[in-house]
């Protein structure tokens, strides 16, 4: 399969506006600008909200998403790390450039159970991998009126170790897998993302998933509005 390129990546931005230190503490997500631009891209129908924000401070990249769901699907049998693939989650993959060689990827469920793995192009998947260091990544999760939350961090040291982090930027894919159906045998799914790949079928590991995301302080934040457009 040829690697399909794409010179137009969305951007948006993560800003540095307050100084918690760990994912357990309270933050102040209302300075984080939410992502809402969210598509169903294999499909003309208008997916279930979906919202990302992101922020920075000088020790931790922070992430949430809040997931709108009805029903959540959640496959729990011996609370192995690979039993998120069968369950509704959503999804942050980082790369350091189009190769995709090698690629991360974190998988993370209403539970808060987090399926880490590296991976190379294409779909060369590593799952006894996981994310390096005792605390660099941490995630919550909890359920919500509307559907659930997931929350994280990762410190900057480790993503500048993955060689992820560059001049202050982020290569990443944001997704939500939404589970209709657990196996029995087979799960089923439909497939939600921030910016539309370059596939005929359902594929979020292939260059053209990916979108930028800026570390930024409040001195140089550009139009966040025109930075969500896809």
């Amino acid at each position: 399969m040829n690697i399909i390129q794409s010179s137009n990546h969305p951007i948006i931005q993560a800003t540095n506006s307050y100084n918690a230190r760990k994912v357990h503490t309270d933050l102040n997500w209302e300075n984080a600008w939410p992502l809402k631009s969210f598509i169903y891209p294999w499909s003309a129908e208008i997916p279930p909200e979906l919202t990302f924000r992101a922020l920075w401070d000088e020790m931790r990249f922070y992430f949430r998403f809040d997931a709108e769901a009805t029903d959540i699907l959640t496959y729990v049998n011996t609370n192995y790390k690979m039993e998120v693939v069968h369950s509704d989650r959503v999804e942050i993959f980082f790369r350091s450039d189009e190769k995709l060689d090698p690629y991360y990827c974190l998988e993370m469920d209403p539970l808060g159970r987090v399926l880490d793995y590296r991976t190379r192009y294409y779909r060369q998947f590593e799952y006894d991998w996981q994310w390096p260091g005792t605390g660099q990544l941490e995630v919550k999760a909890a359920m919500t009126g509307s559907g659930y939350c997931v929350e994280g961090s990762i410190t900057l040291q480790s993503l500048k170790q993955l060689n992820l982090l560059q001049n202050n930027e982020l290569q990443a894919g944001l997704f939500r897998g939404e589970c209709l159906k657990l196996p029995d045998p087979g799960s089923s799914f439909t497939w939600i993302s921030w910016v539309r790949p370059e596939s005929q079928h359902p594929d979020f590991h292939i260059p053209s998933a990916f979108g930028n995301i800026k570390l930024v302080t409040g001195d140089s934040q550009i139009n966040n509005h025109r930075l969500f457009e896809q």
